[in-house]
């Protein structure tokens, strides 16, 4: 099978999930343990950090597309650069590879192959036990996101707020997030958002969080965050565009799927709590008068 070329390591692994060996998946879980980096030893010690044989890893990398594990090896590489990309890298890349249109028609066909390819490689079973999860009231949801993905931490708080009780936003400020891991408990689900150039804080946030029991829900990019090892679900969407920023579209996307997911769950319930929001929203604009 010839590698598709825009599709990461990662995603091939999950598209391939259910005609992987018992070897293979120790292999995948090492490696998604530390992402790409695990898989940059030599093929001895790779095998040996999952405990499997050498043939167990020239049968994954074939499995995956490659014709060995040179191959794989420089895939990982080339992915480990495009994680790296600082903005000034990204912008000096594109003018490159971009046809020669307006910013505004490049634009709009990078964003919605991103839309297109991040749908196709969403497992829409997984989409559905997330949205039942996070619309299970017994659970505390709290949001989190890094210094450009807080935004989006930010609008899935306001919605969930207005649909459900129980949601918290986690503050950008690493220094204020000890005072809500008092609250995170085996009942709370931790909503993360990070995308590449992956935040250390952030990560280590999730561990402590996992070692409390949280379950975490985690909106990355096709180069998969290193949390994505603690995840109980890790939704990987695409985000490149000619610029020297990532796009937000696909993850604003996802929010706003979920969103209409989880109102549905429990929609008699919801359409109470947005009533009384309203009431009470006009009560207060009254009052103001």
């Amino acid at each position: 099978m010839k590698p598709q070329s825009r599709d990461t390591i990662a995603e091939r692994i999950r598209l391939q999930g259910k005609r992987l060996t018992g070897a293979e998946h120790k292999l995948v879980d090492a490696l998604l343990a530390n992402y790409p980096v695990a898989g940059l030893s030599s093929i001895t010690e790779f095998a040996a950090s999952a405990g499997v044989s050498t043939p167990s890893v020239l049968r994954l990398a074939k499995k995956l597309g490659f014709a060995g594990f040179p191959a794989f090896q420089a895939e990982l590489r080339a992915e480990l650069t495009a994680q790296l990309q600082n903005p000034i890298a990204r912008h000096d890349r594109w003018p490159s590879e971009a046809p020669e249109e307006h910013i505004l028609n490049r634009f709009s066909h990078a964003v919605l192959d991103n839309l297109r390819t991040s749908i196709k490689r969403l497992d829409h079973r997984e989409f559905d036990r997330m949205a039942e999860l996070l619309a299970q009231r017994r659970h505390a949801v709290h949001v989190v996101g890094g210094r450009i993905t807080h935004p989006l931490a930010q609008y899935l708080h306001t919605h969930l707020e207005m649909v459900r009780p129980g949601a918290s936003l986690m503050p950008p400020q690493p220094a204020l997030w000890p005072q809500y891991l008092l609250n995170l408990d085996q009942n709370s689900l931790l909503v993360v958002f990070d995308i590449r150039r992956y935040d250390p804080q952030i990560l280590e946030l999730a561990k402590l969080a996992a070692g409390r029991g949280t379950k975490i829900i985690l909106v990355t990019d096709q180069w998969m965050s290193p949390i994505a090892s603690l995840a109980l679900h890790a939704i990987p969407l695409r985000i490149e565009v000619p610029s020297s920023w990532d796009s937000n579209i696909a993850p604003l996307f996802l929010i706003e799927a979920l969103i209409a997911a989880i109102a549905n769950h429990h929609w008699p319930e919801t359409q109470r709590r947005i009533k009384e929001l309203e009431a009470l929203t006009e009560a207060q604009r009254k009052g103001r008068k």
